[in-house]
């Protein structure tokens, strides 16, 4: 078991919840937590996943050792948490408002770490916004051409999904959807997890409930979760085509995407890969393993 450890949550700054306004009306929740030194190094902004929120990052947060030098900024993506929205999101909408978000901190260019869908807006952010990324971090990013299974099919039904997701958007502009939803704390569903973990027997059936349409559906609306497949099986950016060093944290099991085809995607000369033994939850089941790849490749930066 990927027991956890790092700083001491007693002694660790408080976090800050903050929201910023955009122009089209929308309010984008973020949290802060500043580190005691005056002058720090380059912020980590951290993206979420498919049907998530900025708790998937609060152990991450609590126990890394990056605190001591960096801003830590965890965000709710327009439609997600705090920042619920039922109107039109997309990946340039979600990038706008990272960039926005970026500006008001006055903070500089910022190391990017995204899990599944937070990598794909990362690697877009990069290309839409480059003055604001210094560097990303991508966990099992789902690039479509390597995808397998009926993930392939579902990838190809995207215009459908697009469709669909309009339609859910119209009937919800006229009142017509879910009334409030139950919040998601991945925290505690993370220390399920492990705890059904401690079986090998139970294994198939965390993949099934991390895997759950219906479990996503009851936290997230329906025009949310919809347009959500719709960008991660958005062509993305290659890293190679950045400009930027990238980390790519990639599962074993291999889930979603042919594990070759991913290598050969993400192959670049400032990419480095490592390899995670788990499913395509890396967070969930070894987050000590993972938080201390990322400190060791941040710390390694010219400048981190």
């Amino acid at each position: 078991m990927d027991l956890d450890r790092g700083t001491d949550p007693q002694r660790a700054p408080p976090d800050e919840a903050r929201r910023l306004a955009r122009p089209d009306g929308a309010t984008i929740a973020y949290r802060v937590r500043r580190p005691d030194t005056g002058a720090p190094a380059a912020p980590v902004l951290m993206l979420h996943g498919l049907a998530s929120n900025l708790s998937r990052y609060d152990e991450f947060v609590e126990h890394t050792a990056l605190v001591a030098q960096h801003v830590l900024l965890r965000v709710d993506l327009r439609g997600h948490g705090g920042s619920l929205t039922r109107r039109r999101i997309d990946s340039a909408r979600w990038c706008d408002d990272l960039a926005a978000l970026l500006q008001a901190e006055r903070a500089g260019p910022a190391i990017v770490v995204g899990h599944s869908l937070g990598a794909q807006v990362a690697l877009q952010l990069a290309q839409r916004h480059p003055r604001h990324v210094r560097a990303l971090v991508l966990i099992d990013p789902v690039f479509r051409a390597a995808l397998h299974g009926h993930w392939r099919w579902l990838a190809r039904a995207s215009p459908l999904i697009a469709l669909a997701a309009a339609a859910a958007r119209a009937l919800a502009a006229i009142g017509l959807h879910r009334g409030a939803l139950p919040p998601l704390d991945l925290r505690a569903l993370d220390a399920m997890a492990r705890r059904a973990l401690a079986s090998p027997q139970a294994e198939a059936e965390f993949v099934r409930r991390y895997s759950s349409t219906r479990a996503d559906l009851r936290h997230v609306p329906t025009s949310v979760y919809l347009q959500d497949l719709v960008e991660m099986f958005r062509p993305a950016p290659l890293p190679r085509s950045l400009g930027v060093p990238v980390l790519a944290l990639l599962s074993s099991g291999a889930t979603f995407a042919d594990a070759a085809a991913m290598r050969t995607l993400l192959a670049g000369p400032q990419v480095r890969l490592q390899d995670v033994e788990c499913q395509h939850w890396p967070l969930t089941e070894r987050p000590r393993e993972v938080r201390e790849a990322i400190e060791r490749w941040v710390q390694a930066l010219p400048d981190g």
